[in-house]
């Protein structure tokens, strides 16, 4: 289904058990730009991941807190040391089923929102091998 040619993804309120649903650091580091980049790759080229709001989780959003607790699998993408999108998850009580950091896969944290597109191959090809199963 599209709109515009969008890509219209699955409704992840009603579907979480049926998806793997990622959340990701997006925080304002060249690391959390690849966390995020990261996620929107893996949710637009693998049919049964879907991105989840990690904002809304941590704002204690219900529906979003059931659809992580809910999910197939659980992909928390960190940025850097601090993994604040992990602490996000268990602050909730909520077990990751897989969890990276960016800045311990060889990519350095600096004060920019520019990143390598390469690293978010890399980054992306490797969740979706040890995870995704592809």
């Amino acid at each position: 289904m599209s709109k515009g040619g969008w890509q219209i993804l699955p409704h992840c309120a009603s579907e979480a058990e049926n998806l793997d649903i990622i959340v990701a650091c997006d925080g304002a580091s060249s690391v959390g730009q690849v966390g995020n980049e990261v996620a929107i790759k893996l949710t637009k080229e693998n049919e049964g991941a879907r991105m989840c709001c990690l904002s809304a989780i941590a704002a204690g959003s219900k529906v979003h807190i059931n659809i992580a607790k809910n999910a197939r699998k659980l992909i928390v993408i960190n940025g850097c040391q601090l993994e604040c999108a992990s602490k996000v998850i268990r602050n909730q009580g909520i077990e990751p089923t897989y969890e990276i950091t960016i800045a311990k896969e060889g990519i350095e944290k600096a004060p920019t929102l520019d990143f390598d597109d390469e690293d978010v191959e890399r980054i992306a090809e490797k969740i979706a091998k040890e995870v995704l199963n592809k």
